[in-house]
């Protein structure tokens, strides 16, 4: 047989170009802030470089990672870059990437006991961890590691909707807020509720969810004789790391015989810190609760979490017994994670979050999240200390909106708008600094979220100073 048919190189073959995969990583975190944040490319740039037949015939080994390296590599936004301030970063931290080498490299199935014992106990025992960090039962509980917040939102409103409609969820109604993340809106989608199902509930000023909008909305359908069945609270929202009233909602929630599935996965793991713990007041009373460890916890995705008060709840959900898994369905305390949510062939997520938190310790994760947190009030203050700036809405957990808006100015609203969607602009086409914008009450504002333990208070003081540049030039113009 052609050597090349066993997809094989020999043992040297491998061990140098592993080392050079190994160093192009470790060159890629020891020197990431040096390089630009930001990558910008065109579908047609993207073409000429890339767009070719497969080939028929092989390529040498190092030549096809030297060009990906160039070209691949350098193409792509460095997320855990100290100027990454948009969306939510991925901070990411060398351990787990390691980890998830060898996860791939072992090529670790972590569906079902049966394949591998211990990649379904070190999900088990990271989970213990969560729950216990949670405040959730920790016997009685369970969850599972999932790609991101988008399958554990999906995940959450399927358990719910099987636990407490059944089979027939025609006159369901979930609630959530107008802050509440796109992921849920998909979630409900794609499991057939129609556009007259889903309550979308009013913020109020401070982009809380409106307990007494909620209130009326509940009764209103229970009224025409529908189902309240499910409630989406957030816990962190990703425009301004808002968190609703979750101890409250969990009383309306209880009252009313309603699912009651909380949406952390950026803010939940503020729990972790003082400054955090506080305003998370109440996510200990969820049923559900979504995390993303590939967020706020640093790992590098793909690695979201669903937590449950009971794992029955999961287990009587999506257990199916085909005729080729009957030998391999173990007993009662083997966990198959495959009967624990959608997927039945699973990468091996729990090793990196295992590994990363017995290095570096949960303490050094305290830590910096709680750096972060008081690194976005820093900043806060530095603002308002300005006249250019105006601050839209406060630090809350590391996230903070604010826009160009200097004092004595005699711009409209909509020229305001226009003069800070150019300042975005021109810091991303710099590449300097990945910092986009959102919209709050109609406004067009800057948004920074600062999770990223290597973000300096310089770092963001740069960036500033760039945005008044630019401001400067466009309203000299």
């Amino acid at each position: 047989m052609d050597k090349n048919a066993k997809l094989e190189l020999n043992k040297a073959e491998m061990k140098k170009y592993g080392y050079e995969v190994v160093e192009a990583i470790v060159d890629h975190f020891d020197t990431q802030k040096e390089k630009h944040p930001v990558a910008l490319a065109s579908r047609e740039e993207m073409d000429t470089m890339f767009l070719e037949k497969a080939p028929e015939n092989p390529e040498d080994a190092h030549k096809v990672l030297d060009f990906v390296l160039k070209n691949v590599m350098t193409k792509s936004n460095i997320v855990s870059h100290p100027k990454s301030f948009s969306f939510v970063p991925g901070p990411s931290n060398y351990i787990s990437a390691m980890a998830d080498t060898l996860a791939t490299g072992f090529n670790v199935f972590s569906g079902g006991w049966a394949a591998s014992p211990a990649a379904a106990e070190l999900e088990i025992v990271t989970l213990n961890w969560l729950l216990k960090i949670f405040g959730f039962p920790e016997k009685k509980g369970g969850g599972i590691f999932t790609s991101g917040g988008s399958m554990a939102n999906l995940t959450a409103i399927v358990t719910a909707r099987r636990i407490k409609c059944g089979d027939d969820f025609s006159k369901a109604v979930i609630y959530l807020s107008d802050q509440a993340h796109s992921s849920n809106i998909k979630a409900i989608r794609i499991l057939g509720f129609k556009k007259e199902q889903i309550r979308i509930i009013p913020t109020d000023i401070e982009f809380k969810l409106s307990m007494n909008k909620l209130r009326n909305a509940i009764a209103k359908d229970r009224l025409e004789g529908l189902q309240p069945f499910c409630m989406v609270a957030t816990a962190g929202t990703t425009n301004t790391g808002t968190v609703d009233p979750l101890s409250e909602l969990s009383k309306i929630c209880k009252k009313e015989n309603i699912w009651f599935h909380i949406d952390g996965a950026y803010g939940g793991a503020a729990i972790l810190a003082k400054n955090g713990k506080k305003l998370l007041k109440g996510i200990e009373k969820a049923d559900s609760l979504t995390v993303d460890p590939h967020k706020w916890f640093f790992q590098p995705y793909e690695m979201g979490c669903l937590l449950v008060r009971n794992s029955k709840w999961l287990k009587n959900t999506f257990t199916e017994t085909p005729e080729y898994l009957r030998d391999v369905e173990g007993n009662e305390s083997e966990i198959n994670f495959y009967d624990h949510g959608v997927q039945l062939t699973r990468r091996f997520r729990a090793l990196k979050f295992y590994m990363s938190i017995k290095t570096f310790g949960l303490k050094a994760f305290r830590n910096a999240i709680t750096y972060n947190i008081q690194l976005a009030k820093k900043v806060e203050g530095l603002l308002r200390k300005s006249a250019n700036w105006e601050i839209i809405s406060p630090a809350t957990l590391a996230v903070i909106n604010f826009r160009y808006n200097p004092i004595g100015n005699k711009l409209t609203e909509d020229e305001l708008d226009e003069l800070n969607q150019y300042i975005s602009e021109k810091v991303v086409g710099s590449r300097e600094a990945l910092l986009v914008t959102t919209v709050l009450n109609g406004q067009t504002v800057l948004r920074m979220c600062l999770i990223n333990p290597r973000t300096t208070l310089e770092d963001v003081t740069e960036t500033i100073l760039l945005c008044n540049e630019f401001a400067k030039e466009k309203y000299s113009t």
